[in-house]
Formats: C-alpha cells, structure tokens, sequence
C-alpha cells in the first residue's frame, strides 16, 4: 500500500511550495559527496516540516471540507486514508522541479525526531491486541466510574433525605447537580493539560483526586451538614473531570481514524449506562446492607486500583522531560478563569433559584456576572489567546451542531433520571434496590445502542444518528411526562427505560466521533472535553431549571387541593413522610419537569432537522458526497422531491 501525501497551500492566494527535488528520491551521478550530504539534510528539514507542521495548518486554516466528518464510506477503509500536510522548504540552494508538486511516497521520508505529542506514537503501532484491549478498558473505566458517581446520591435519594431531615426538593437536587457541575466545569481546563503535560500524567493524576476526595466525602457525614456535604461533592467531580477527556483523548491518540477509532469510542460510550447502572445498584446495595457512606470510601479503593493500572496499561510515561527545541507549554490562564468562574455563576444562581426564589437580589447578581465572564471568555478566546481552551475559530459547523444537539439532548436526560428516581422511591414507596433492578434494563439496551453507533455512523452519517437520537430523548421524557400514578411499571415506566438508552448512547459517541476527527492530534484534549462539558454541564444546568419548575408545579397542585403551600420551610413534611393525598399532588409536581425536558428534547430534534436540511443544500467538489447527503438524497428520491 503506498500512501500518498498532497501538497496544499495555506492560503488559496498563494500558489504551493515546490517540492525538492533530492524528496523524490532521485539520484544524481553527478553530485559530489557533499552535495549528497546536503540533499540528506534537506531532505529531513523537508520532512520534518511535512510531519511537524501538518496539524498546526490544518487546524489554522479551517477548511470546512476537511473538518467536516459526516460518515463517508470511503474514510473508513484504511487502504484508502490519505495524509494530507503542508511542506514549506525555504532552502535556496536547491533547484526544485514543478513536476514535485503533484505526490510523494510517505515511505521516502524520515521519521520526525520530536514526536507529534507528549505521547510516544511508535509504541501505539507495537501494541499487541491484548494491550489495546486493556488500553480500551482502563479509559472507559474512567466513564464507568463517572456515571456510577453521579449516581451514588441519586440511587439512594430518599436515603440522604431521611438522613439529613431535608423539607424540601431543592435541597435534594443540589447533591447531584454539585457534582455534574464541577465536572462539566473543569473538563474544559483537564483536556489543556492533558495536551500540554501528557493525557496519561493528567490521567493518573485524576484517579488520585477522586479517590482523596471520595475518603473525605464519606466522612463529611459527620457534620450532618447539607453544605459541607454539597461543596464535597463539587470537589469530588473535578476527579472525573481530569480523567473523562483525557481518556477520549487516549482512545483518539492511539488509535487510527476509521473502524478502530470508532468502535474505542462507542465502547466509552457503552460504560456510560453500564457505570450509571452499576453504581446506582452497588449504592444501593451498600445503604441497605451496610451504610452509605461506605459507598464513597469502596469507591476510594477502586480508584487507586485503577489508577494503578493505568500506569502499567496506558502507553507513555508518567513524567515528561521538554524535547530539546520545544518552547515550554503554555495556558490560557485569563480563558480559564472567566470561562470557569462564568460557568459557576451561572450554574450556581440556577440551582440555589428553586430554594430562594428567583426574587432574591443574589441570584440575579451571580447570573448577571456569569454571563459578564462567558462574554470576555468568548473575546479572550477570539483574540488574546494564543492556545485557546476552546477552539472557536477552528470548530465547524458541524461540531456546533454536533455540541447544541448534546447539550438540548442531555439536559432532558438529567430531568428524566432524577425524577424517575423521585417518582419511584418517594411516589409509588418502592425501595432504592427495587428501583435499581427497575432501571438495570439501562444497561443492557445501553450497550446495543453504543455498539451500533459505528455502523449507524457509516451507513447514515453523524447528522442522522443525531436525529435519531434526539427522538429518542423526546420519546422517553414524553412517556414519563403522561405516566399515570397508578398505572403498571410494565406499560409506560418500562417501555421509557428501554428507550432512552439508545438517546445517551447514540449521541454521545456520535459527536465525541466528530469532534476528534474535525481537530488534529494535538488537540484531541480539547475535542474530548467540549463534548463532555457539554453533557455534564448541561445536566447539572437541567436540574436547576427543572427545580424551578417543579417548586411552582408543586405549589399549583397544593393550590387546586385546597392546600396552603405559603408556610415556612420548617413547617413542611419531611420528604420521607406520606401524609393522605400528597402522592397526587407529588406526581403532579414531577410532570412540570418532565414536560419541560419534553421541550428540551424537541428543541435537540429542531437543531438535527435544520443540520440535515443544510446538508442536503451543502455541495462539496473536492471530496464525495458523505453518508448523510447519500441519505437524504434516497429520502429526497422516495418521496419524490429534489435534494
């Protein structure tokens, strides 16, 4: 097989370089020794730019035709991968030839003396299929355990609620939310370091935060203090914020684009239900056998278990020396701080809303100063910056696509579990490991779905799997959102649990696909974490709003009972109490909520319809037509109209 590597220019006003002659491998009787030797060192300064340069221009340039990744046959045969790189020669000693424009054998060049990344590329092409596969299963450790931390204060809800004496659903929420923030935060900064200080360091090192802080989340039950407990939580999400996008980020490094690649990443996206699944029973498991705390500290122990084995499995080392020629690596500290300190603001006045009322002069202020932070992150990214957390510029509109359709999809998703939990534990009494095996249909629905993302991805292209998935999250919600109280878990409940697993693992992989093929090596940290962001932050954003809803759905239903809801927090029940009548009014409560991630869901199915509609306007003249245009060309066909 030889592969070819085509010359393009960086700029289309600007005819490309020639190639040298001495590339082409041609010898010349004539030349003196030290004329060979000369051509010997162009050729290598030639080729080391060729191999050093050709993400940087890439990503610079932002072809749209490049980044664009919709699901081409073509692409995912290896035979026919093709190196595109710019090769800029500024030799003047050198005659070159026109006719060196045109190709040359990727074989006939030298091997770059620094390597693209922190990471050592010629030790993924030595790895043995024992080793990949261990590679593949320590990184979605990472998302296994992510979830089943998330989980480990929704399983046992109404555990924590008798524990703590809470009064109230606000109160509730703020276990969770806390540590879908800090993860949706902080990912965005882990996938920097990761690029600049080597995914495994920044990898290993997030196994050791998570389990100090998972030790010193168990014993903060001490203080029987709802605060201490909460801001626990939120530094215990920045364990998994260190680990999620560095582990895509190993998955996209060490493996090639194509059939390899993707099946990598719809394993990652299969430990996602298959953590929420097992974390939700261990907890349980743990709350009624022995006490709940002990589930954070079980959890300490496998994080050093599989940190350890992360040191061992994943290729590299652990502490980098810089390569001689490198400048040191640098970070967006001002993009950091208004970006991060913007996205707690905003999430913070979002979920403290549903227990103080949108009336309260805080709230206002903190979301008015996040939104003043996400503005001067958005112009530092767009013109300070010279290595951006987030690639604004460089991003397609195929990722945006790809991240509004994510962020629409898996706010529904945190709306629809929460609630889920709260309707069957608080509602119809069923107990936290009845409510597991309940939901444990996840699991396996989860795996089929993530599973068949890659061929969906080849047959139907990005922009349709996305469709579908938003249908998916639409379905599911809407089941919930018109479940009656009384009615069998075999009917709605259950036909709603077996759908939505196919919304999560169909999305997620899908996009976190896009992404790492819209951006170059170097930069899959960042690709990995604006997925992950987006799922994260937008699940704890989902519950913020979902509690704001439900506090005036539950006051409209107390209202329409001849209930007073205008009594001090003190006063009310506690969560664990069922008084007569307060299940009506409960369940009537949650369908606020649930009808608003119907909303959220629609808008996910609005954004994947317009995309498919520009795509089917979308005409591409140097590459051929991708799987979603070959789709909606057959759709156009069957129902008689032109694509």
């Amino acid at each position: 097989m030889d592969i070819k590597v085509n010359t393009v220019s960086s700029r289309q006003s600007e005819p490309p370089s020639p190639l040298p002659q001495p590339i082409m491998d041609q010898q010349n009787p004539s030349m003196t020794s030290e004329a060979q030797e000369q051509r010997k060192v162009s050729e290598r300064s030639a080729a080391d730019s060729c191999w050093t340069l050709a993400p940087t221009t890439v990503d610079k340039s932002a072809e749209p035709s490049i980044r664009s990744f919709v699901g081409n046959d073509d692409a995912e045969k290896e035979k026919n991968n093709t190196t595109t790189c710019l090769i800029h020669h500024t030799s003047s000693s050198l005659k070159p030839s026109p006719s060196d424009e045109k190709s040359i054998s990727v074989f006939s060049l030298p091997k770059p003396a620094i390597p693209l990344s922190l990471e050592d590329p010629s030790s993924v092409l030595s790895m043995s299929l024992l080793r990949k596969i261990a590679l593949v299963l320590v990184a979605c450790s990472a998302q296994f355990l992510n979830l089943g931390g998330m989980n480990q204060t929704v399983a046992p809800v109404m555990v924590l609620a008798d524990y703590f004496q809470i009064r109230d659903y606000g109160t509730l929420s703020w276990f969770s939310a806390a540590y879908s923030m800090t993860v949706g935060t902080f990912i965005l900064p882990a996938g920097r370091l990761g690029d600049m200080y080597g995914h495994k360091t920044v990898f290993v090192v997030g196994w050791l935060w998570f389990a100090v802080l998972s030790v010193i989340t168990g014993f903060s039950y001490k203080s029987q203090d709802i605060i201490l407990f909460s801001i626990c939580r939120a530094l215990q999400g920045i364990g998994p914020a260190l680990l999620v996008p560095n582990a895509i980020a190993l998955l996209g490094m060490n493996f090639p684009v194509g059939f390899q690649r993707n099946t990598a990443f719809a394993c990652f996206g299969a430990a996602g239900p298959l953590g929420a699944t097992a974390g939700a029973v261990f907890t349980a498991l743990i709350a009624d056998l022995l006490w709940w705390p002990w589930s954070f500290w079980i959890l300490a122990i496998v994080c050093v278990v599989v940190g350890a084995l992360s040191i061992i499995v994943l290729p590299g080392q652990i502490f980098h020396s810089l390569a001689p020629g490198r400048c040191p690596p640098t970070f967006d500290y001002w993009g950091c701080l208004t970006g991060v300190s913007g996205l707690i603001l905003i999430n913070f006045a979002l979920n403290q809303a549903p227990l103080d009322g949108w009336a309260t002069w805080y709230i206002h202020t903190t979301l008015l100063l996040g939104f003043a932070c996400i503005s001067a992150f958005v112009v530092i990214e767009l013109n300070f910056a010279d290595y951006p957390l987030v690639p604004l510029r460089g991003l397609g509109s195929e990722a945006y696509f790809a991240l509004g359709c994510i962020a629409a999809g898996w706010g529904s998703h945190g709306i629809w579990a929460y609630y889920l939990y709260l309707f069957l534990e608080q509602v119809r009494g069923h107990s936290a490991l009845l409510t597991c095996a309940e939901t444990s249909p996840v699991a396996l629905t989860g795996i089929f779905f993530a599973l068949s993302t890659v061929w969906l991805v080849k047959k139907l292209g990005v922009a349709y799997v996305m469709l579908i998935a938003m249908i998916n999250f639409l379905i599911g919600s809407l089941l919930l959102a018109l479940v009656p109280l009384h009615q069998s878990y075999w009917i709605q409940t259950f036909l709603s649990i077996i759908i939505m697993p196919g919304a999560m693992n169909l999305s997620f992989p899908a996009a976190t696909i896009l992404l790492s093929s819209a951006l170059p090596k170097e930069k899959q940290g960042i690709a990995a974490s604006l997925v992950s962001t987006m799922v994260n932050y937008c699940i704890s954003c989902g519950l913020g709003l979902a509690g704001s809803i439900h506090r005036k759905s539950f006051e409209n239903a107390m209202d329409r009972r001849g209930r007073d809801h205008r009594v001090p927090l003190s006063e009310l029940p506690l969560l664990t109490a069922n008084p007569p009548g307060l299940a009506e009014i409960r369940v009537e409560s949650f369908r606020g909520p649930w009808f608003f991630a119907v909303a959220l869901s629609f808008i996910g199915v609005l954004i994947a319809i317009c995309f498919i509609l520009r795509n089917r306007k979308k005409v591409q003249s140097n590459f051929p037509a991708s799987a979603s245009q070959r789709t909606s060309r057959r759709i156009s066909h069957w129902f008689g109209s032109k694509p």
